[in-house]
């Protein structure tokens, strides 16, 4: 609804000060002409408003301008009291002033949301872990957290992951949590890179400031970077067809892949996949515990490649 948006923006710039027309576009997913519609609007209504040209411009209240309009919608409650991630708060050491904080905004909620409050809290609950997860050792969290607060630059030893390790200094931007994951994300001579903190076998904070990136935006970075990730790994398409009453089971052992396209045939039962596997022995390997159930059918090396694993396992089994 407009007015929501109206009001959003107002709280915006009183958040954060001067902000331009596609950051308020970007943050409110509309076109930057709406934006310029809405500052009439908002104009108009005599909320003072003003507009800076040029380099470093953009929309702002005039000082001093305040408002109280700070009401919150139910869905907004709903929002907020959503239990969040136990596990990533308590890696941060948050998990304590994450209940403090829920417990100070219950009690100044009018009544009528109190009530909205408790049933998001009771009904929804966000548990990031998978099942097969394994926890990750992140003492060294709380000193990359001091240097992302504080803009400090850190030293830090790496481990690469084939048993050497390197020393490097970097400018500590954010961190991330993927799954249950912790990731520190970094710039080095301009190159912004991850870091599995697990990976992190020192870190100390130095007293030297650095300069954030002023267009930096670490979720946009993260969003694309996985991307670029997924797009990098390698892949082996496979089309088969499959008894569709294995088909969530084969969902569910495919851990690096896909099914891409389902084609069900009512009649026989059955249902023609096309999928992803990273690597054709993935595929192999995965489709030949299905036995009588799956049938490969392209590629033609990965069907022979599991006639092939039959008979040996057969010829093993014969002796």
């Amino acid at each position: 609804m407009r007015a929501d948006r109206l009001l959003s923006i107002l709280l915006l710039l009183q958040t954060h000060g001067r902000m331009t027309g596609r950051q308020l576009a970007k943050r409110l997913e509309v076109s930057e002409r709406t934006i310029h519609r809405d500052m009439e609007a908002l104009g108009t209504a005599g909320i003072p408003v003003v507009a800076e040209r040029g380099v470093g411009g953009g929309w702002e209240l005039i000082e001093g301008f305040r408002t109280s309009l700070t009401a919150l919608s139910e869905a907004e409650v709903n929002a907020l009291f959503v239990t969040k991630p136990s596990r990533l708060l308590a890696d941060l050491h948050l998990d304590k002033a994450s209940d403090a904080a829920l417990v100070k905004m219950l009690s100044i909620l009018p009544e009528v949301h109190r009530h909205n409050a408790e049933l998001a809290r009771q009904r929804i609950h966000i548990d990031v872990t998978g099942w097969k997860h394994s926890s990750e050792p992140v003492t060294i969290l709380p000193v990359l957290q001091d240097a992302v607060w504080r803009d400090r630059r850190l030293r830090m030893t790496y481990d690469r992951g084939d048993d050497t390790a390197s020393e490097r200094t970097v400018d500590p931007l954010g961190l991330v949590a993927k799954g249950s994951v912790w990731y520190l994300v970094a710039a080095i001579e301009g190159d912004v890179r991850s870091y599995r903190v697990s990976r992190i076998r020192s870190a100390d904070v130095l007293e030297q400031p650095f300069v954030r990136p002023r267009d930096f935006d670490l979720a946009a970075f993260w969003e694309s970077s996985a991307a670029r990730f997924r797009e990098r790994l390698p892949r082996f398409e496979v089309v088969i067809r499959a008894e569709s009453a294995v088909i969530p089971l084969l969902r569910s052992m495919i851990r690096f892949g896909a099914i891409d396209v389902l084609e069900p045939d009512e009649k026989s039962g059955w249902t023609c996949l096309s999928m992803h596997f990273d690597t054709e022995d993935a595929a192999r390997h995965t489709l030949l515990g299905f036995g009588t159930s799956v049938e490969v059918i392209d590629p033609e090396s990965l069907r022979g490649g599991i006639v092939e694993t039959a008979r040996s396992i057969v010829e093993l089994n014969e002796r």
